[in-house]
């Protein structure tokens, strides 16, 4: 299940640059002035083993001052209901602010793990400091450099522990399928379109996690958990930041399933949220079908279809090779369809190749078109296999890894892509050293 981590705190106490220590990315803009931390700030992290996502939750605050407090607030309220584990980021250099105050307040008062990071402590007089800050009454305290990477390490060993441990592991072992999508796009009707008025068919089993609930779908031959993402609560006293609430729900929903239908608005287009959505499935690796809804209220004439298709691969593009299927919740029409699709996708990403009909594959390929020498050295690639993670990822052993460039490697996917059917599923390619 995934784990998820939520970063809360005021502006400029080193939040984002924290983000991109755990995540190793540099995708957060920093900068001297307040709130000017304006990316998706969603990135995935690895230590001890152990997975996790962590949100910067400072990329969603508003800049006007009169809500700025407000916004904030609304985040930590958020972060809590969503996220496994808090990290609080206070800053040593200018102490305890009221503002802090007022977050340990809320924090002290949730049941979520909350450890408290006092950043910028980059010498032995700051480490003493850092203690003053027990006085916000919360006990994981640790002292960290987030700019040079001081004390994170005890720091990461203390949160993976943190994370609950899965309970249900004997869950049955059926696929999983994410319906995700821009609010209003038609989430929870196509789900009751799925479902049918036949309730009886339909065992709700309370998700590992609070929120997402696994819906059992047992008809037609079919067997597969729905996970069910239209907000389940209406939150209350949460002065709602819907567009960092949607993202942290599907982030949720994402890493919970096998398979993620994507739902655009026919009647909109593919829009920038859809795409980010597009982006958090890529980035979990996960399989995708896009489906494109509300397709009764669209004006056709006979290419209709070929052209949204375009659009939408266009807009997807490198990676192009995913079903569409057009549908409607309210006429049911091409349901089905979208299930059949999400069932095929689930195959295509468990699907194993032997090595032996790899490398009997792919190598004469390789011999016809070898990967560009690189100041005149030639780079032989030996052999091929197949990696046992859970989606689709093929090992090329060479001698030279290093000089293969990303053109090859997209050469090297679409010959597999030729071969086998990995529609709807994220290949990926790593070069070893023989």
């Amino acid at each position: 299940m995934g784990n998820i981590v939520a970063i809360v705190g005021r502006p400029n106490v080193g939040k984002s640059t924290l983000f991109n220590r755990l995540t190793g990315t540099r995708q957060a803009i920093v900068d001297e002035m307040a709130g000017v931390t304006r990316d998706r700030l969603y990135g995935k992290a690895f230590w001890n083993g152990v997975d996790f996502s962590v949100i910067d939750t400072g990329g969603y605050a508003t800049n006007s001052d009169d809500i700025f407090e407000e916004a904030i607030r609304s985040q930590v309220l958020i972060a809590i209901e969503e996220a496994d584990i808090i990290v609080f980021v206070v800053d040593v250099v200018t102490g305890i602010t009221d503002y802090d105050e007022g977050v340990a307040d809320i924090l002290r008062r949730s049941k979520k793990p909350v450890m408290m990071v006092v950043n910028k402590v980059d010498n032995n007089e700051r480490i003493a400091e850092s203690s003053y800050f027990y006085a916000l009454g919360l006990d994981n305290l640790y002292p960290i450099s987030a700019i040079n990477g001081a004390g994170t390490g005890e720091f990461l060993d203390k949160l993976v522990s943190l994370f609950p441990k899965n309970e249900n592991e004997e869950e049955l072992d059926l696929p999983k399928f994410t319906i995700v999508g821009r609010p209003n796009a038609g989430k929870s009707s196509i789900i009751n379109a799925f479902i049918g008025e036949e309730r009886n068919i339909v065992t709700p089993i309370a998700g590992t996690t609070r929120d997402s609930i696994f819906t059992r779908y047992n008809k037609f031959g079919h067997d597969f958990f729905l996970v069910d993402t239209a907000g389940l609560r209406k939150k209350a006293k949460v002065n709602e930041d819907l567009e960092f609430y949607s993202v942290m729900r599907a982030i949720r929903a994402i890493e919970n399933s096998d398979v993620c239908m994507l739902m655009i608005d026919a009647t909109r287009g593919f829009e920038t949220q859809d795409q980010k959505i597009f982006n958090l499935i890529q980035k979990n690796k996960k399989g995708i079908v896009v489906l494109v809804n509300k397709w009764d209220l669209v004006e056709k004439d006979t290419n209709t279809i070929k052209k949204f298709e375009i659009m939408v691969r266009e807009a997807m593009a490198p990676y192009t090779d995913f079903p569409i299927v057009f549908t409607s919740a309210i006429t049911k029409q091409r349901i089905h369809k979208a299930i059949e699709a999400s069932l095929q996708v689930y195959e295509n990403r468990n699907t194993k190749i032997t090595t032996s009909k790899l490398n009997d594959t792919l190598l004469p390929l390789i011999d016809k078109f070898p990967p560009p020498s690189i100041k005149g050295k030639f780079i032989k690639i030996k052999y091929v296999t197949q990696l046992p993670t859970q989606s689709p990822t093929f090992a090329f052993f060479c001698n030279l890894p290093q000089y293969i460039k990303d053109p090859y490697k997209r050469f090297l996917e679409n010959k597999i892509r030729e071969h086998w059917n990995f529609t709807g599923v994220q290949v990926n390619i790593v070069l070893r050293k023989k």
